[in-house]
């Protein structure tokens, strides 16, 4: 069953629309990502809610970025201003980005409120793309590991690192942590 933060995106035809427009078959995709043909297959039909490492890996295949991905349905325009309510959430499961922007095409920064809810974690899979990123706790415990580096940090405590380095975050407290983070180029 999709979840509520998801509701009004429809993954699975994303998912399919960007990969046909590859010219690549469910089995050739499965295999740069190295993942079962049956895991894409289940992912274009909606039948499963991949983890955002999961959606990450299968993406990084491609290539595409989170960002570009679920900016596809966006209408495109200047804006400057955001409320709260017109954040892009870009995020699945229990652990919630929401997006300042929805298209980030030709962009240099991305900006994500980010909600981890106890015990949450950003996957199994170490994340790694092109570009920094960094960003300051605002309530919780983070768990933040970069390469063989990893603290626990708090509220206002930061990080900032080369996203090229491995790197994973995982909510250790009790508590839903929360966050305020920042990734150039936007490719998360």
């Amino acid at each position: 069953m999709k979840d509520a933060i998801m509701q009004n995106v429809d993954l699975g035809s994303l998912l399919r629309r960007v990969r046909e427009a590859r010219g690549l078959s469910q089995r050739q995709l499965a295999k740069r990502a190295g993942i079962s043909n049956a895991t894409i297959s289940l992912m274009e039909s909606n039948a499963v809610n991949p983890s955002v490492g999961a959606l990450k890996r299968v993406l990084d295949a491609l290539p595409i970025g989170l960002a570009e991905f679920f900016a596809l349905d966006a209408n495109p325009g200047r804006k400057v201003f955001y409320r709260s309510g017109e954040l892009m959430e870009i995020g699945r499961g229990r652990v919630s980005y929401r997006q300042v922007g929805s298209d980030l095409r030709g962009r240099a920064l991305q900006m994500i409120s980010e909600r981890y809810q106890p015990g949450a974690d950003s996957g199994k899979v170490l994340l790694h793309h092109q570009g920094e990123e960094c960003g300051i706790i605002i309530r919780g415990q983070l768990e933040v590991t970069v390469g063989e580096d990893m603290a626990v940090l708090g509220p206002g405590d930061a990080y900032y690192f080369d996203s090229r380095e491995p790197h994973r975050f995982r909510n250790v407290g009790d508590t839903p942590c929360e966050l305020i983070s920042a990734c150039t180029p936007p490719s998360f």
